[in-house]
């Protein structure tokens, strides 16, 4: 069963998601990554406001490349996750609940997740072409100078993804292996 979700992402939507679960996602994600995460982190640091409110957000890590004509973005295939897990703890306090990525996260990130309530959403790598599809509007809301990877606000419609780690800290990598290898005995 495939579960639609709206934005903004609660922390009660949250609690609903576990690992395994397949979605489409509705509404307003934000992209950044490992360089607009860096500022944004040192802005926490600092205690300055953010230049998006991170608040039930979702933070997809992509670095699309340039749209044709037509379409609101170009190829926006999802990036490794793990270039983000220095800067994840720090978002996640400040209200971040989603995440959009590929591959695994770190321990701290999990516990993070676990103790404030957020989820990590794997979408297909090598589907970039794919996904940009369901991105209806794209705009730069901060560190233009980072070109593919400055932070934009995205409207998508029905982006498939799956969470890969759901709040209790349950990992699809880890439960997922373990069930195949049972069932190959």
């Amino acid at each position: 069963m495939i579960k639609r979700i709206t934005t903004p992402l609660t922390v009660e939507k949250v609690r609903d998601l576990k690992s395994g679960d397949d979605v489409l996602i509705t509404g307003t994600i934000y992209t950044a990554r490992d360089a607009a995460h860096k500022r944004l982190c040192e802005l926490l640091a600092e205690g300055k406001p953010l230049p998006f409110d991170v608040k039930d957000s979702i933070i997809y890590y992509v670095g699309p490349t340039p749209a044709k004509e037509g379409q609101a973005i170009g190829s926006a295939g999802p990036t490794t996750s793990y270039r983000m897990d220095a800067y994840s703890p720090a978002m996640i306090a400040a209200g971040e609940t989603g995440m959009i990525g590929k591959g695994k996260r770190g321990p701290e990130v999990i516990e993070a997740m676990k103790k404030h309530g957020a989820v990590y959403f794997g979408a297909i790598g090598g589907a970039g072409a794919y996904l940009s599809r369901c991105i209806k509007k794209a705009e730069i809301v901060a560190y233009e100078d980072l070109g593919s990877e400055a932070v934009r606000r995205l409207e998508v419609v029905d982006f498939p993804a799956f969470v890969i780690i759901d709040s209790e800290g349950t990992n699809l990598y880890e439960t997922g292996r373990r069930e195949y290898l049972e069932s190959e005995k």
